[in-house]
């Protein structure tokens, strides 16, 4: 969702892009349509300094409590970029100034610069797909890993009902939420021997991981 201050709208979607891409020097192109009150806040404020925030909430593909994995907010300053959309488009320039990323492993401020030398984690376009198949497949494997958790395996036996859902998915390894009852879970992250690169190098890793659980 983009947020302009002063501007207000009657619908919340009116401030969410329909595409997202980041270029070259770290900056966010945002697609709105022509008459989205956005862009017109943009273009009457073409030669003026017109601040924006992007936040961007991370949900989990999987059924699972507490779905929100992580929340990203990156502030900037705003322009309208004509002639890159298709007719009845508008690409907005969202010139990144500050970013701060808050998830499953605790805050953090992004420096401009790191942001814009980022690299996609190999797994990011197929970590849904993956989550859903291991969860939905895989329920009786991911359970075992709770064997792999020491002295809190304890509480993971079937007569506990223990359920093992998996949450997030890159390449250093797989995070898994416990959910023991109604409102109780943890989460465990269960690390890679090294970094996987393909689809084919996380079949191996997660071969080894159901391997090590099962012993």
């Amino acid at each position: 969702m983009l947020l302009v201050p002063g501007l207000s709208v009657i619908h919340p979607d009116q401030l969410m892009p329909d595409s997202r891409s980041i270029g070259p020097e770290g900056d966010l192109f945002l697609g709105f349509p022509v008459d989205s009150p956005v862009v017109r806040a943009a273009t009457r404020a073409q030669g003026d300094e017109l601040t924006a925030v992007l936040e961007i909430t991370d949900v989990a593909p999987v059924s699972v409590p507490h779905r929100i994995r992580g929340r990203a907010r990156i502030a900037g300053w705003l322009t309208a970029v004509p002639g890159l959309a298709q007719p009845g488009r508008m690409m907005l320039r969202l010139e990144t100034g500050e970013a701060s990323v808050d998830d499953l492993w605790g805050f953090e401020e992004v420096d401009p610069e790191a942001f814009r030398d980022a690299v996609a984690d190999p797994l990011v376009t197929h970590e849904a797909e993956l989550l859903q198949h291991l969860h939905a497949a895989h329920g009786e494997q991911m359970a075992t890993l709770s064997a792999l958790l020491g002295d809190r395996s304890e509480c993971g036996c079937e007569d506990h009902g223990l359920d093992a859902v998996p949450v997030a998915l890159d390449r250093f390894g797989l995070r898994v939420r416990f959910v023991e009852g109604p409102g109780a879970c943890f989460d465990a992250r269960f690390e890679f021997p090294e970094p996987v690169r393909d689809i084919t190098e996380l079949r191996r890793a997660m071969h080894t991981l159901f391997e090590a659980a099962s012993c």
